[in-house]
Order: C-alpha cells, then structure tokens, then sequence
C-alpha cells in the first residue's frame, strides 16, 4: 500500500481504492483515470505543487478538466506569488512520484487548498500515491486529513 491508503486505513476514515492499468505513455495521467474508471472527469481531481516567492511549498488539488489558478492560489495562501514548484522538490516534499503525488500521507506537511468545485460531488477520486491508483472519497474527508482549506483556485 501507499502512505495515503495508510493515513487513511489508520483514521478509519470513509473511502474506496480504484485501480487501472496505467499507461506510461498517457499525456495526462488525472485523464487517463477519468477514461479507464469510466469516471466524469470533473470529479477526478490532480494535485499539483506549488512553491510560494519564499519557497513555501503549496499544495493545489484541481480538477483534472482544469488548470490552477497560480495567482488565486498565491491570494488564498496569503503570499505575494506562486509558480510551479520544482518537480524534484516536490517529489522529495511529498515522498510520491510525479504523476502519483497524493495529497495524503505526504512526507512532509504542507499547507493544502481544495478547488471549491470538489464541494458539489458526495466524492471526488484523488491519487492514492500510486499512477493506476485512485482514492475516492467525499471532499470533506480529504480536507479534514490534510487539513486544506477550500478555495477558488481551479480555471476551466
């Protein structure tokens, strides 16, 4: 397992694993998921790093259909800017891989912000750490064990 199915596992928290044969070749892995879980892909959501001007890393969960607003970002964080944080960064950060980076059970944690578009689904799918693996479970629940804030931070 992954340290997110663990985090969850130990909480007793509510939430179902998908899993699929993922194809290294797939141009967006958040995509790829939608297609092979027969998923609408506005309820499968990707999580990106971000890094502020101080070098606070952040972490954006976003609909996969969407980008991340960096700006919207950068104001619900309360900072000045934010960019796309260094892929090597955010690996070591977060202990996942890029294209399996979970916003749960990460190495070290960070501040967290949830799309307010999560909000409308009873669940939403989230990478169990794992590219081919995907949690699902209700926003809530994703936010109160990663302590996020919900924010509107996607653009479609």
């Amino acid at each position: 397992m992954t340290p997110a199915i663990d985090l969850l596992k130990k909480a007793k928290a509510q939430f179902q694993l998908h899993s699929y044969s993922h194809d290294p070749k797939a141009a967006s892995y958040g995509l790829e998921a939608a297609e092979k879980l027969n998923l609408e892909p506005a309820r499968v959501f990707k999580t990106l790093l971000a890094a502020s001007e101080k070098g606070e890393l952040l972490v954006a969960v976003v609909p996969v259909v969407g980008s991340l607003d960096l700006k919207a970002l950068a104001s619900a964080a309360g900072v000045k800017k934010a960019d796309m944080a260094d892929p090597t960064a955010a690996q070591r950060a977060t202990g996942y891989l890029l294209g399996g980076i979970s916003p749960l059970g990460q190495k070290k944690r960070l501040r967290t912000f949830i799309d307010v578009s999560a909000q409308q689904f009873s669940s939403i799918f989230v990478s169990a750490g794992r590219r081919g693996l995907e949690v699902e479970l209700a926003s809530t629940v994703l936010a109160q064990h990663t302590q996020a804030q919900f924010a509107e931070i996607g653009r479609t």
